[in-house]
């Protein structure tokens, strides 16, 4: 099997968040690794509401994507780590506003999370444009 890194197109090279990539491409697929709300131009966390937080996170994601040549559609399944359950309709009215149609299947849980921040979220994208449909 083959496997192909995805780096978010604003990340500074030295800009080193752990021992992960950005996105793999493998079997068809894009596998996103756990985002934050990170300025990658900066190389900075950038702490907010659970609305702020929500937005530039997705932000993210969506750039990750964009850069495999996929797009939010395509998403068919995310996982999502807050910290403080509490915050949940909040976050999903924020979430809710990038996809269209149907909409992924996703796990949501409550965790301790690094850095202060509110909201961590991973993504498995179906690439449309696929040798292995």
């Amino acid at each position: 099997m083959s496997k192909r890194k995805i780096v978010h197109p604003d990340r500074d090279a030295a800009f080193v968040t752990g021992a992960y990539s950005d996105g793999v491409v493998a079997g068809g697929f894009l596998f996103i690794s756990g985002q934050a709300s990170v300025d990658f131009k900066t190389s900075t966390f950038i702490l907010g509401s659970i609305e702020e937080e929500t937005a530039r996170t997705m932000d993210n994601i969506k750039a990750i994507i964009e850069a495999a040549g996929a797009t939010m559609d395509d998403v068919v399944k995310s996982t999502v780590h807050l910290t403080n359950i509490a915050d949940f309709d909040r976050f999903n009215e924020v979430y809710a506003t990038y996809f269209e149609g149907i909409k992924p299947a996703r796990t949501t849980v409550q965790s301790v999370l690094g850095e202060g921040i509110c909201v961590e979220i991973d993504c498995i994208v179906k690439l449309p444009h696929s040798d292995e449909d």
